[in-house]
């Protein structure tokens, strides 16, 4: 069932737009010295575009940027693994390929959460060790490939809600190689999320079964035909997640009983309803948007409005502005402690970066002369923002850790 207009305050913050019109309130408050633990100093902006710039052209000398998303994760070493995937299997129809596209997609997506220092992964074919988002990028695709979330032996490349539901720990741990001597965070969270997947996909058949057995993938049938008379929304291809995917999220903020997922609260966002102290950002269900963008695109769909989609409140993208000096900390104490993603500190830092973000990709396209079309956010994150920071984390720190170190559950970070 949708979401009833009567939780409006609920649904008016599960969308992108909140997200960003929140992030920059915070924003415009640290830019008067009046939040709590970060100061912002624009003039250190320069520094985070020159980073992100040179990580851009490290990567893409071309400046044929790709679209942030799992994609280029399945594509580490410079093996396209999905294609390899999708040619082998024949797809007869692009029903079946973005079905299949979608499934990978959200299922890997949902697992990529933090794993930690001390976790990589071996992928035999290449005999190359793997760590961090690409190590969870090719585990999860190998599961997927494998038929581990499959229903029909016949047809490995698909997640079934009931294959989903069924994933136990074991099986998890046994899919990322996890051991006493290769550890992950989150092993726990991470194989209840799948179920929860399974779980939440099996009670929206209007959502994830219209033309097949009720399947994360089933999405896409719903969104190609959204696509047919029209362009597509980037946005809308959030709210859709985040209503369908909303009940998976565990023990978070709810308005009159709808969860909020990535949700959090802040004492500075001051609003005169039930959404007062409450700060959204989706990153991990946004994350999932920009990585369905691409299936849809393949299949024929036009989709538009990139930019509705916001920049991703992680470690490094707000590393980046905080290594850079963009951000400071009113109590440096702050670096030596460890905290929860739900403190406040955490959650401004957040904020900040959605915002800067903003502010950083329209430096950036001023440099360049170009616009956002030509340049759209998601271009700046893949280039870009998230290569930039996890390098200068790298020179800074041993393991390249984020300079402030959480307390992770496996569902934000």
């Amino acid at each position: 069932m949708t979401i009833d207009s009567k939780e409006s305050d609920a649904l008016s913050l599960l969308n992108a737009g909140a997200v960003r019109q929140r992030a920059h309130t915070l924003f415009d408050l640290g830019i008067k010295g009046e939040l709590e633990h970060f100061t912002v100093d624009m003039s250190r902006l320069a520094e985070a575009a020159r980073r992100t710039m040179a990580a851009t052209e490290n990567a893409y000398p071309d400046m044929q940027i790709p679209f942030h998303a799992r994609w280029r994760h399945f594509e580490a070493g410079g093996v396209d693994r999905w294609a390899m995937l999708a040619g082998a299997r024949r797809f007869s129809d692009v029903r079946g390929m973005g079905r299949a596209a979608f499934d990978l997609a959200i299922l890997s997506v949902l697992m990529d959460a933090g794993a930690g220092p001390d976790w990589s992964f071996h992928e035999a074919v290449t005999d190359e060790n793997y760590s961090r988002s690409e190590g969870l990028a090719i585990a999860s695709l190998l599961m997927f490939s494998g038929g581990m979330f499959s229903g029909s032996p016949l047809d490995p490349l698909r997640a079934d809600a009931g294959e989903l539901f069924r994933v136990d720990e074991d099986e998890v741990r046994e899919g990322l190689q996890v051991s006493e001597t290769n550890p992950i965070v989150g092993l726990k969270e991470r194989a209840a999320l799948l179920k929860s997947l399974g779980e939440a996909v099996s009670l929206r058949p209007d959502l994830f079964g219209t033309m097949d057995e009720p399947r994360p993938g089933g999405l896409f049938d719903v969104l190609f035909d959204e696509g047919q008379a029209k362009p597509l929304p980037a946005p809308r291809i959030l709210e859709v997640l985040l209503d369908g995917l909303g009940p998976i999220w565990p023990g978070r903020e709810e308005i009159d009983g709808v969860g909020l997922g990535d949700t959090w609260r802040h004492s500075k966002i001051v609003t005169e309803d039930k959404t007062n102290n409450l700060m959204p950002f989706h990153k991990l269900s946004q994350w999932m948007a920009y990585s369905l963008v691409e299936p849809l695109v393949w299949a024929g769909v036009e989709v538009v409005d990139l930019d509705g989609l916001t920049g991703l409140a992680e470690y490094r993208n707000g590393g980046l502005f905080i290594d850079t000096g963009v951000l400071k900390l009113k109590d440096e104490s702050n670096l030596l402690k460890s905290h929860g993603v739900d403190s406040e500190l955490i959650v401004e830092w957040r904020a900040l970066t959605v915002a800067l973000l903003d502010k950083l990709a329209d430096w950036i396209r001023t440099d360049l002369g170009v616009n956002a079309e030509q340049l759209p956010l998601a271009c700046v994150l893949e280039g870009g923002t998230w290569a930039a920071g996890r390098q200068i984390a790298r020179e800074k720190r041993p393991g390249g850790e984020p300079p402030l170190t959480i307390i992770s559950d496996a569902t934000v970070f």
